[in-house]
Order: C-alpha cells, then sequence, then structure tokens
C-alpha cells in the first residue's frame, strides 16, 4: 500500500500541543489504498515525549538525547520515514481532516508533480480561525516563482509547513540546511527551484499563534539576516548551475 509520511521534530515541553497534532492525524480520512505513519523526533538532553507519541498506533517515536536543533532533529526524523510523500507538520500545528487527503489527491491526478502545498488558518489563543492571505494564485507553481518572490521580498509567498514532497526529492537536496534559522526555507528553496509543484486552493492547515512561539521570540531575529544570506547562496548556486526537472506534460483538453 502506498505509504504517506508525517515528520515532526519536537521538544519536551510541547507535550500537549503534541498531543493535539496527533489527534488531528488521527482524524484524517485518507484515500483508498493509502496508509500513514507519523515520525516524531524528538529534540533535547532529557525526552519526555514517548508515552504521548506511542498513544497514537501509527506513530513512532526517537529521542536523540542531545540539543541539536531544529534542522538536525528533522534530518534524524528523515532518516526514519517510509513513505513515498512525506508531509512536515511542526508540533504546535494542525492538519485539517481532509489535509493529507486533498494533498494526495493532488499528485495522484498529476503524478509529475515533486511538491504540493495548502493553504493555512491561523489558529489563535482562543481558538478561532483567521484565514492567511495567500501570495500567490493557486495553481501550478513553476520553478523559480518562490524563490523570486523570497528575493524581492525576504519572504517566501507559501509556508513549508504546509507542504507535502516527494521523499525522494526531500532526500536528494539534502533535507534541511544546518542553519540557525530558515532551515525550512532553505529546504523549500531547493525543492520549489527543482520542480514544478502545486498550491491548492484548499486550507488543509492550522497555523498555531501562542506565547511559546519560537519565532516570535526575542533572540530569534538576530540569527536571520546571516541564516536569509545561505538561503540566498542557494538560489544562486541552483540557478548557476541549470539543475531543473523537465516540463510537465501539456494537459489534456477535454473531448467535444
Amino acid at each position: 500500500m502506498p505509504l504517506i509520511s508525517v515528520l515532526t521534530a519536537a521538544h519536551g515541553d510541547r507535550a500537549d500541543f503534541l498531543v493535539e497534532a496527533g489527534e488531528s492525524l488521527a482524524a484524517q480520512v485518507l484515500p483508498a489504498g493509502w496508509e500513514m505513519e507519523w515520525v516524531v523526533q524528538e529534540d533535547g538532553e532529557k525526552p519526555q515525549l514517548a508515552d504521548a507519541v506511542t498513544a497514537f498506533g501509527f506513530a513512532r517515536h526517537e529521542a536523540h538525547g542531545a540539543a541539536l536543533g531544529a534542522a538536525a532533529t528533522r534530518n534524524l526524523a528523515l532518516a526514519r520515514v517510509g513513505g513515498e510523500l512525506l508531509h512536515v507538520l511542526d508540533s504546535d500545528d494542525l492538519v485539517v481532516p481532509n489535509g493529507l487527503a486533498v494533498s494526495i489527491e493532488a499528485f495522484r491526478t498529476r503524478p509529475w508533480l515533486h511538491w504540493v502545498c495548502g493553504q493555512a488558518d491561523d489558529l489563535m489563543p482562543d481558538g478561532t480561525r483567521v484565514p492567511v492571505s495567500a501570495m500567490l494564485p493557486p495553481g501550478l507553481i513553476e520553478p523559480g516563482m518562490v524563490s523570486d518572490h523570497l528575493t524581492a521580498y525576504e519572504l517566501p509567498p507559501i509556508h513549508p509547513a504546509g507542504m507535502t514532497m516527494r521523499t525522494l526529492l526531500t532526500r536528494a537536496v539534502g533535507g534541511w540546511a544546518g542553519i540557525p534559522r530558515n532551515e525550512d526555507n532553505s529546504l523549500l528553496i531547493a525543492v520549489t527551484e527543482l520542480s514544478f509543484g502545486y498550491l491548492l486552493p484548499e486550507v488543509t492547515w492550522l497555523h498555531r499563534k501562542h506565547e511559546g512561539q519560537i519565532t516570535t521570540g526575542p533572540l530569534y531575529s538576530d540569527l536571520v539576516p546571516t541564516s536569509l544570506l545561505v538561503v540566498r547562496q542557494r538560489i544562486a548556486a541552483l540557478r548557476e548551475i541549470g539543475l531543473q526537472f523537465p516540463p510537465p506534460p501539456p494537459e489534456k483538453k477535454a473531448a467535444g
């Protein structure tokens, strides 16, 4: 049976959020014949999440017993996944009930795709949902479009946490770059610069807003400029080398 792997890097202080993430996965209704695994890699010197994760029968937990950071933790999880498709779920976010199914269907109808990204709603502390404005129209996204937007605005037009990718490509580009910030954008750029993808019109995930978000912490922004330089260098290098997957076949016109 085809398998989709959901990858989560987590820290011990996120147990409550992680359980909610697991519950959102348990509510998924996958297309016929598909199965799901949840691969959780715990970062930190004192593992605490095994019981919370293994309560879900589709989940596998591993802790490396050291503080390695998000990029290394995700890469260790990547070594453990078995699915042909890979969805990255942050420990404090949620997938809406049909989120994985919609992404899988996009790959089924367009087998030449290498990545699919869904829309998001912000999940506010009071439980309300606020739509996030899309920066690109839904549909086919050509190689380089995401990089162009990031170069111009220092912000990607799609969120890495909403992506489902082919596992083979994720491994081929080396997973997440070992930088302290923007490690998710480094992977996003590598995948979207090389291959065609698809931006879904549907909301597939919820981006939780809360006081403990790492990206809003006082020390987070200090290392952003240098990390962003690494991402820009990756864009330039990929373009200079000229690597790219072949374009998709032309869409068939409906009969009549």
